[in-house]
């Protein structure tokens, strides 16, 4: 058996280790209004500073706290840089900004709040390492009894002892607020049985879904998601956004997952190229911009949410043979790369059918693009089956530049 990775004993910013480090290199920096724009599991795979909307002012202050992780300085030196960098971007009027107590605070609360997470992440990670939870497969929740102010619930949870795969570690996982410096141990199986006989096992924990205790935004086991791509958690907040809302979040996001789209839309189309199968797997193909969702409503069409989805269902449809001998079919690389092509499509809405049509240009002729708008659908949606009203991809195929003629299809703004 290979050696178990050597664990960190406690949480000190100043003594960084290589998974803390590994996982918050691997954030993208998610402009955002609110601290809670983004919540729980997404931090994962997102930076985020409340009010810090720049992409250059979000590249700073990433750059400082990975300083902050990576050489061990401590809060001090991170507020000279957090200064620096705030009078560099112009940012002002941030929470805080008024008094160098609110400097302090903020500073602190950013500072000690990534660092404690990306600690917890990457003991997260040490502590599923296959070999260590083979000779060591329960972990022990740790209050730090140096806390000058503990609180009482998570100080009832010290001493606890349950099997790593318990629910109770999906939200309860430390830190479990601002500030938390609770952390978890590993313990063999004889330190568990014993645990249970002085009441501290499986029974003294907290019911599922009992999150007393735990602050607002945690409730969530750090570094447990971080594999997961930042696309699934936007494309489940699209879904729940009002159109003009989630369209101008996707104007801001959109450059910052381009890579991780277009890698999972590719995807399910060269499967079902390949497969000829479909499994109902549906991926985000495009964000209707703002200036169309108003467009739209303009016209008596308002659009429930700004996202517009395809089903392997209807790619299936569209890539089979009978219909390519017709010479209608959109192109194997126009469904990969349609994502992009959708970017500098030109809307139309069908006065008929009240569809939104996009016009694709492609080298030699023109694409056509059915969406039916509203539209309750069933799917998968990163894996997971639901039934959505959104809008959804119908058709596609190639048409004649005259095809769209004006009494039926109205230009939209774009």
């Amino acid at each position: 058996m290979a050696d178990a990775p050597a664990l960190v004993p406690r949480p000190k910013f100043n003594a960084p280790f290589a998974e803390q480090l590994a996982f918050f290199k691997r954030k993208l920096n998610l402009p955002t209004e609110r601290w809670d724009d983004i919540v729980k599991s997404a931090h994962d795979r997102a930076f985020i500073v409340a009010g810090a909307q720049s992409a250059d002012l979000l590249a700073d202050l990433n750059k400082a706290v990975t300083k902050a992780i990576e050489q061990g300085t401590g809060l001090g030196a991170f507020r000279k840089d957090f200064k620096a960098l705030v009078a560099k971007n112009g940012w002002t009027n941030f929470t805080g900004s008024g008094s160098e107590a609110g400097i302090a605070w903020r500073t602190r609360v950013i500072y000690q709040t990534n660092l404690s997470t990306s600690y917890a992440a990457g003991r997260w990670q040490q502590l599923n390492d296959p070999d260590l939870a083979q000779s060591r497969p329960y972990w022990r929740y740790k209050h730090n009894d140096s806390v000058l102010n503990p609180r009482p619930l998570h100080l009832s949870w010290d001493g606890l002892v349950l099997p790593k795969n318990h629910a109770f570690w999906t939200t309860h996982f430390p830190p479990n607020g601002w500030g938390c410096q609770c952390r978890v141990v590993p313990v063999r199986k004889e330190e568990f049985m014993q645990a249970v006989a002085n009441g501290r096992g499986p029974a003294n924990a907290p019911q599922a879904g009992d999150l007393n205790g735990v602050d607002d935004g945690f409730g969530y086991a750090p570094g447990a998601n971080a594999d997961k791509p930042l696309q699934d958690f936007i494309d489940k907040k699209l879904i729940n956004l009002d159109a003009p809302i989630g369209a101008q979040m996707w104007e801001k996001l959109q450059p910052i997952l381009k890579a991780e789209q277009t890698a999972a839309w590719q995807n399910m189309v060269d499967r079902v190229n390949k497969t000829k199968q479909a499994t109902q797997e549906t991926r985000l193909a495009h964000v209707v911009s703002k200036t169309t969702v108003d467009d739209l409503a303009e016209q008596g069409v308002q659009l429930s949410n700004a996202a517009v989805w395809l089903r392997d269902d209807e790619l299936l449809h569209a890539l089979r043979e009978t219909k390519e001998a017709r010479g209608a079919d959109l192109p194997l690389a126009v469904w990969r790369d349609l994502p992009a092509l959708l970017e500098t499509a030109t809307p139309y809405l069908d006065k008929v059918d009240q569809a939104l049509i996009y016009a694709l240009d492609l080298p030699s002729s023109v694409g056509k693009l059915v969406i039916k708008v509203n539209y309750r659908e069933k799917g998968r949606f990163n894996g997971v089956r639901d039934r959505v009203t959104s809008n959804f991809i119908a058709t596609g195929g190639i048409i004649e530049k005259g095809d769209l003629p004006a009494s039926r299809f109205l230009p939209l703004k774009k």
